[in-house]
């Protein structure tokens, strides 16, 4: 038993009654729906798209639309006496040339698989990038570093014309300037529209019979430069900085793209970065942990003050206001934080020895050794 098919009014969502210019917008946000351009190799979106073209082509038709509303699909089907259904235009909507062009409008190109009618129009030139290497300080207060980078430029003999001292490119007869042209070829959805870049000039829209000996008649070209860049202050390392209109020039008078500069950060023999905070350790002595002291440690704006009170234990970590990285965006800097280890002699005197058992057995500890910086094992 064959398929049923659907009510050609319900295909496109619409009430019998419909007016001619519902029908046509109906199918037109059906059509960029599911037109098979957009879903490559979807065999249920190219199925509704035919289901919505064959909807659209009776209904469009006052003629095919009066037979089918008294007859329904039997006035298309060849064996019900009626006469099969045809292909072709869309009566009143003027043929599927007009109706694929104003879909290409609703896309923003001429017809599907089409590029821009306006290949010739104002376009913004390519980004360019480029890499630089700071420090540690450098990174945290910022700094101006000269990259030197290969971009594109507007050829300075011809202004960017393309045509030689004297001269003037002639307009395309092919396709009067535009850069593009239309061609319509028979598919099996009917005759559709495609807009594509003109054979003759290109896409340029010109012809130069003169071009620039400079540039060769394509009005650009290709230069290194050193440029400056800021790097602000708190940048971290692997982030972008992007330095706006320093990159490629564009087409036909379009703005230049962008300069893209990836920094990267030396590592610091000392601190570590931790977002907006730097990390770092310090070592003290047995007595400074036990007694307590005040002791010099470094920071980005060099030595500082820090106490370490009685009783400090290995791992402590104390916290330095202000003393971390720039916020990128400005507003005050992170913290450092100091981690604190207790640093054990590899070897004393004698007198330094008995120091230390004199501690130990003030402390209540065994006083039996190993043999190490204290000596023989002693009994």
């Amino acid at each position: 038993m064959p398929e049923q098919k659907r009510d050609y009014y319900e295909v496109l969502g619409l009430q019998k009654g419909a007016t001619e210019e519902e029908i046509k917008k109906a199918y037109r946000k059906l059509a960029k729906q599911y037109h098979p351009d957009l879903h490559p190799g979807d065999k249920d979106c190219e199925a509704k798209f035919k289901e919505v073209n064959e909807a659209a082509q009776v209904l469009g038709d006052p003629e095919k639309r009066a037979k089918y509303d008294q007859f329904g699909h039997a006035a298309f089907d060849p064996n019900a006496g009626f006469g099969g259904f045809e292909g072709g235009g869309f009566g009143g909507f003027g043929g599927f040339g007009d109706i694929f062009g104003d879909l290409g409008d609703i896309f923003g190109f001429g017809g599907f698989g089409g590029q821009s009618s306006r290949r010739n129009g104002p376009r913004r030139g390519e980004n360019v990038r480029a890499s630089v290497t700071i420090t540690f300080e450098e990174a945290a207060f910022g700094c101006k570093k000269e990259v030197q980078v290969g971009r594109v430029e507007e050829c300075p003999d011809c202004k960017g014309s393309g045509c030689a001292a004297g001269t003037t490119a002639e307009v395309c007869s092919n396709c009067n300037g535009t850069g593009s042209v239309k061609t319509t070829q028979r598919t099996p959805f009917g005759m559709m529209q495609s807009t594509g870049p003109c054979p003759k000039c290109g896409g340029t829209g010109k012809i130069i019979h003169q071009p620039c000996s400079t540039c060769r008649g394509k009005g650009k070209v290709r230069r290194n430069r050193r440029i400056g860049v800021n790097i602000p202050a708190g940048i971290d390392d692997g982030q972008t900085i992007s330095v706006k209109g320093q990159g490629a020039a564009g087409d036909q008078g379009g703005p230049a793209g962008d300069l893209l500069v990836t920094v990267s950060v030396r590592p610091h023999e000392s601190f570590e970065r931790d977002g907006s905070s730097v990390l770092s350790s310090v070592d003290i002595t047995f007595a400074q942990a036990v007694l307590g002291a005040d002791i010099e440690v470094p920071t980005l704006d060099g030595k500082v003050k820090l106490t370490i009170p009685e009783g400090t234990q290995p791992g402590s970590v104390f916290r330095l206001r202000g003393k971390g990285i720039p916020y990128l965006r400005g507003g005050g800097r992170g913290d450092q934080y100091v981690t604190v280890s207790i640093a054990v002699p590899q070897s004393l005197n004698s007198s330094q020895k008995e120091a230390l058992r004199a501690y130990a057995k003030a402390m209540g500890e065994p006083q039996e050794e190993r043999a190490g910086i204290f000596g023989r094992k002693k009994k």
